[in-house]
């Protein structure tokens, strides 16, 4: 039981961690495309 219980909480972990992972990312790349150079014609 007590297996189950630390396996559950493992994996729960790993989707919350990937979770922040894929939304720093997201912000990252806005704050890039924000903040990208422009070139002017």
């Amino acid at each position: 039981m007590k297996k189950i219980l630390l396996v559950t909480i493992a994996v729960a972990g790993a989707v919350f961690a990937k979770k922040k992972m894929d939304q720093g990312k997201q912000e990252q790349a806005l704050w890039q495309q924000a903040t990208d150079n422009v070139e002017k014609a």
